[in-house]
């Protein structure tokens, strides 16, 4: 299946300097980074929950809104503005430019925007999706800085899910 908007993203230049603006932030980040090995598994997982659940929320719509739910985490180091709140900005321009029509991008800005509120976690939406899907997706488990890590317990990871 082609993911032609998908891919535009991921050419995008101010993806691409998003991309770097994160990892310089977070070089020397002992915890969860927000790079594409993280964004990638987001997608992945928020597809197959989608997939076991028949939600019908496109593939596409899906990849675009994981890719870009974590875009604005260098705005949140350097200038304090919530990342979703930031990420949500940045991430409608790019959309839009990658070929993503109005109600698309409406519906992946939403979601990015909302990301990190846990009363959405059970809905099924992109929303809810994206919100689980980037909770499931930390490794705590296998993660040397663990016990370091400031989560509460409840919200680490200690197995698969799915």
């Amino acid at each position: 299946m082609c993911m032609e908007r998908v891919n535009r993203i991921l050419h995008d230049e101010l993806y691409q300097k998003c991309l770097q603006a994160n990892a310089d932030c977070e070089r020397e980040r002992i915890f969860c980074r927000h790079d594409m090995s993280h964004l990638l598994d987001v997608a992945r997982l928020a597809y197959l929950r989608n997939l076991e659940e028949g939600l019908g929320i496109a593939k596409e719509l899906l990849y675009a809104a994981a890719l870009l739910h974590d875009i604005g985490r260098h705005v949140q180091y350097t200038q304090g503005i919530s990342h979703e709140i930031a990420g949500a900005e940045l991430a409608a321009d790019i959309l839009r430019r990658c070929g993503f029509d109005e109600e698309e991008t409406a519906q992946a800005v939403a979601a990015i925007g909302t990301h990190r509120r846990k009363e959405i976690e059970e809905e099924p939406t992109l929303g809810g999706i994206l919100y689980w899907a980037d909770k499931q997706s930390r490794r705590c488990f296998a993660c040397e800085a663990e016990a370091e890590c400031n989560w509460p317990e409840e919200k680490k990871n200690k197995g698969i899910l799915l």
